[in-house]
């Protein structure tokens, strides 16, 4: 299984053929997604935090997820199941990013937990954006149940469920596969794998029998691709064409995109900028410089000023106050009338 790449040759020269305003918008929002994981680490580091992971490395693909995504709530609308490196998504879903440092300080205005749950697991439910669960992957298993749901509704809301290339290893992907692609009842779910080739710090090449992860869609007849991730118009293509062939069809796509892991897998391997992965956004900017669509200076000024607005939240988050002892148990059951 080879290593995620730089762009080729090819690649690198190619015309940015998106329209300017996507690619402006999709860089803001790389741009704010890389800067609010920064800020989750220092904060981290300056113990206003017991832990952290999240997806640097992975803005090009989980930008241009979000920004297509059919966003509300009820079958009618798409449901994500997502892992621990979505922040991305969020924050192109329309997500303001003080949330994320409210889990991270684990405050009692966290909005997806109320305090009691550590960084990147998101929660909305008038998104139906699915609660992050941290026992690895389960949520392969979990999607298939809402994908049926969307199937007896009908519309063209679909499943969205996302993973790493590690994950892939346990049952749940498997049953994932198998319940998504019953010839009787194939089912509209989108099943994403970010592969990062590391699973914690076991290397892919070790591990995977396999050439690319999606090469396992075929056994069930899923139509399957592998992308390069770290190509943020790539991915947006790639990603609206699986989507809609999904909506329409009605059927399983199991998209591979190769991505790169940044600050490691998370705080517990130091969570430091590894200087050997490919920068998806420093690629991205060396590209939008060369055709004249933003100035160095303009984007030096975009992270400036979102590094700014991330230190203020940061400082207001500090000051808010934890759960108390008295809501150890809301949200666990349900609650009496």
């Amino acid at each position: 299984m080879s290593r995620p790449r730089l762009l080729n040759r090819e690649e690198a020269s190619a015309p940015l053929t998106l329209d300017r305003e996507l690619l402006v918008r999709i860089h803001d929002l790389m741009v704010k997604a890389r800067v609010l994981e920064e800020r989750l680490i220092q904060m981290y580091k300056q113990g206003h935090g017991f832990f952290w992971i999240g997806g640097p490395g992975e803005e090009a693909f989980n930008v241009p997820l979000g920004l297509l995504m059919k966003k509300g709530q009820g079958p009618a609308f798409d449901y994500l199941h997502a892992h621990y490196r979505q922040s991305a998504t969020m924050l192109a879903l329309g997500e303001e990013p003080i949330g994320a440092l409210r889990q991270m300080k684990n405050t009692a205005s966290d909005p997806y937990s109320g305090g009691r749950n550590f960084a990147g697991h998101f929660s909305k439910r008038e998104w139906n954006i699915a609660p992050v669960s941290s026992p690895i992957e389960v949520q392969y298993a979990i999607a298939p149940g809402t994908a049926m749901a969307q199937k007896r509704h009908g519309g063209d809301g679909i499943t969205i469920v996302t993973g790493g290339d590690a994950g892939t290893a346990e049952g749940d992907f498997a049953s994932c596969l198998i319940w998504s692609s019953r010839p009787a009842n194939p089912l509209p779910i989108l099943i994403i794998v970010t592969n990062n080739h590391w699973g914690i710090s076991t290397s892919a090449e070790d591990q995977h029998g396999e050439t690319h992860v999606a090469d396992r869609g075929r056994a069930f007849n899923i139509r399957s691709k592998t992308i390069n991730g770290n190509d943020p118009v790539t991915s947006y293509r790639e990603l609206k064409e699986a989507m809609e062939y999904v909506r329409q069809e009605r059927k399983p796509f199991l998209l591979e995109a190769q991505v790169s892991r940044l600050y490691g897998h998370s705080s517990a391997s130091g969570a430091n900028f590894v200087t050997h992965e490919v920068d998806c956004l420093k690629e991205f900017e060396t590209r939008l410089e060369g055709e004249g669509v933003l100035t160095r200076e303009q984007m030096d000024a975009l992270r400036n000023r979102y590094t700014e607005e991330l230190a203020a939240a940061a400082r207001l988050v500090r000051d808010e106050p934890l759960p108390g002892p008295e809501t150890l148990w809301n949200h666990v059951y349900a609650e009496k009338k």
